[in-house]
C-alpha cells in the first residue's frame, strides 16, 4: 500500500462515495441501498488495506466494543 495519508484517487472517490451513501442512508429519506453499498465498499482490498494501516498509525477511532 502507498502512503495511506495521501491515498491514490480511486480511493479517494471510494472513501468520498462511502461518506455521501452514509450520509444518504441516515437522512429521512434514506435507503437500505446505501447502507448495503456502504457495506459493500467498506468490504473493498484497498479500503480494507487503507483503514488497517490507518489503525496501524493509530489515525482511525477504535470501534466500541471491540
Amino acid at each position: 500500500m502507498s502512503d495511506p495519508l495521501m491515498p491514490n484517487p480511486t480511493l479517494l472517490i471510494k472513501l468520498g462515495s462511502i461518506i455521501v451513501h452514509y450520509k444518504e442512508f441516515c437522512s429521512p429519506t434514506g435507503n437500505v441501498i446505501d447502507k448495503e453499498t456502504v457495506d459493500a465498499m467498506l468490504q473493498q482490498t484497498d479500503v480494507k488495506e487503507w483503514m488497517e494501516e490507518m489503525d496501524r498509525m493509530a489515525l482511525l477511532p477504535k470501534e466500541r466494543g471491540h
